[in-house]
């Protein structure tokens, strides 16, 4: 009589390999690959200056190595502080070139708003529109209510004024501050829109700032966005803005 051999609970020789997780530097060395790539794309020039960057760094550093008859250690110093300069000028590049990918689309002052810094609450979608597709943000932070917005100062005007009082009723003490982005004269540009909203001077507390947050989300939904503006899809690399 055969006999049969049982070959179920035999384990398998071959395991799958687990997939090896990308470290944090790989990843950087990536993200400053891919930030590299979008910058010299938008700005060629940026590489030229970050290299006259390094040498004259790296090169400054290497005489003065020489003057104290020391140029190996001059040499050590001078090559990270050169590449150092020279990622600097990258991060200030990369930055430009990011809004200026995003510039003139529409929702892109809300796009702008997403790359402040903790403290502020920002609204996602427009509080205020137009048929021209002119439109308004809102920030809430310490140094109250900020409204952004996008389009000509004589369309927008009405917008704000009409954000303004809808606002006023209900937050009579806090501080409202607007401003426009745009390249005419008196409006900020994308990439300074965050930092004229950090320079404004703190008037309210953390918790009136959760306080106000919730009193204006008491006025009920926010508008629809109209068919064109969706400033979830229009948004600049962060980490070009930090040079990452």
């Amino acid at each position: 009589m055969a006999k049969s051999t049982d070959t179920s609970s035999t384990p398998s020789d071959k395991s799958p390999k687990k997939a090896k997780k990308p470290n944090g530097f790989t990843n950087g060395i990536k993200q400053f690959i891919q930030v590299f790539q979008m910058t010299r794309k938008a700005d060629p020039n940026s590489v030229w200056l970050m290299a006259l960057v390094f040498l004259a760094v790296t090169g400054v550093s290497l005489l003065i190595g020489f003057l104290l008859d020391n140029w190996i250690t001059g040499l050590l110093i001078g090559l990270p502080l050169g590449l150092l300069g020279a990622v600097f000028i990258l991060s200030r590049r990369a930055e430009r070139a990011a809004f200026s990918q995003i510039e003139g689309q529409p929702g892109a002052a809300g796009a702008a708003l997403g790359t402040l810094r903790r403290g502020w609450i920002v609204a996602e979608e427009p509080v205020a529109v137009n048929r021209m597709q002119d439109v308004v943000f809102r920030a809430i932070g310490r140094p109250g209510v900020v409204l952004v917005t996008e389009g000509p100062s004589s369309r927008v005007r009405q917008l704000v004024d009409e954000e303004r009082k809808r606002l006023t009723r209900i937050l009579p003490n806090v501080p409202i501050h607007v401003i426009e982005t745009g390249r005419d004269e008196g409006q900020t540009p994308l990439r300074g829109v965050a930092k004229a909203m950090q320079k404004l001077k703190p008037e309210l507390s953390k918790v009136e700032v959760a306080t106000v947050s919730k009193r204006i989300a008491s006025l009920g939904p926010r508008l629809p966005i109209p068919k064109g503006i969706d400033p979830r899809r229009v948004r600049p690399d962060r980490r070009a803005m930090r040079g990452r």
